[in-house]
């Protein structure tokens, strides 16, 4: 039977020759699309099926054009970090244009934004007043944005491999939704974080009219 490894994935551990030709790789193939990752991101996923349940989600993510992103979702920022679930975002303009059906699988980013829970984790040696400039830009586009989330690997349900179909999932809209300070609190502490300062700055991001369609997890209950 194949051992568990550190992060939490069923199998063997990477052998010599694996690990040489993934360094020989990484020197010599073409990776353009990773290569357009442009936001890494930090923030907290619901379970359309089950509010109860939700996990903190780290986000790599690109620009295909003004309207459209695409993130790739891991447990966590490591190098060995599992790779769980995609986003997709559009633009207020691109989704005022689907169906109401299809609108119901789309969650809104205002409440993420003005909380301080969607953060752009700090990299070492940027100046904080630096970073806050910065991601303050990168919140004020992401307010206006839907998303559409399927995460593909249960990982807080302790599944070893990824199982089962996509699990659709959205994003919080309310504090009182969940244990807020607690969770959001807890990972600003290990990522040096902290939701309220960053409330604080956002208060000038405008909060744009949500379409009714969207955030349904909350509006079906």
């Amino acid at each position: 039977m194949s051992d568990i490894q550190p992060q939490g994935t069923l199998g063997e551990p990477l052998s010599t020759q694996s690990a040489v030709l993934t360094a020989v790789a990484g020197a010599t193939q073409n990776f353009a699309p990773l290569n357009n990752i442009c936001a890494h991101l930090n923030a907290f996923h619901v379970d359309v099926n089950d509010t109860s349940r939700f996990l903190e989600t780290t986000h790599f993510c690109a620009h295909l054009n003004e309207d459209v992103r695409q993130c790739l979702l891991y447990d966590s920022a490591a190098k060995d970090a599992r790779l769980i679930g995609i986003e997709y975002m559009i633009s207020e303009r691109l989704f005022k244009d689907l169906d109401p059906e299809e609108k119901k699988y789309w969650h809104s980013h205002v409440f993420e934004v003005k909380s301080g829970m969607l953060v752009m984790p700090r990299p070492v040696g940027i100046p904080e007043s630096v970073w806050d400039k910065a991601e303050n830009k990168e919140m004020e586009k992401t307010a206006r944005l839907y998303g559409k989330i399927f995460h593909l690997w249960q990982v807080d349900k302790g599944h070893k491999l990824p199982l089962g179909p996509p699990n659709l999932m959205s994003s919080f809209t309310a504090r009182d939704q969940f244990d807020f300070e607690k969770y959001v609190g807890a990972r600003d502490m290990r990522l040096g974080e902290d939701w309220q300062r960053k409330a604080a700055l956002r208060q000038h991001i405008e909060e744009p009219e949500i379409d009714p369609h969207a955030d349904a997890c909350w509006k079906e209950k």
